[in-house]
C-alpha cells in the first residue's frame, strides 16, 4: 500500500509548494469575482504565479487571461494544467 496521499490539496502543495490556506484565501477572495474583467483576472493570474513562486511571461499571462475572459477555460484539471505549461 503506497503512503502517497489522494487528497488534492495535498499534491498542490507538493506540485506548487501552494499551501491549503493560501488557496482558501484565493478562493475566498474571487468568490464573488467577475472573470470576464479582465483586470480582476490578470491580478488573479499574477497572485497565483507569486504563490506558486513561477515566474509566468507577458505571453502566457495573456493567453491565460484571454482564456478566461472568453470563457473558454477547460474543465478538467489536465486541460488547465496544459494551458498553464503552454
Amino acid at each position: 500500500m503506497s503512503n502517497k496521499s489522494n487528497n488534492p490539496f495535498d499534491k498542490i502543495q507538493q506540485n506548487a509548494g501552494i499551501s491549503p490556506s493560501d488557496i482558501y484565501k484565493v478562493a475566498d477572495s474571487v468568490k464573488n469575482a467577475d472573470f470576464s474583467d479582465e483586470k480582476t483576472v490578470r491580478r488573479l493570474v499574477r497572485q497565483l504565479a507569486k504563490m506558486a513562486n513561477k515566474p509566468i511571461t507577458k505571453e502566457k499571462e495573456d493567453k491565460i487571461v484571454k482564456s478566461i475572459t472568453n470563457n473558454k477555460v477547460p474543465a478538467d484539471f489536465n486541460s488547465l494544467n496544459q494551458l498553464f505549461k503552454k
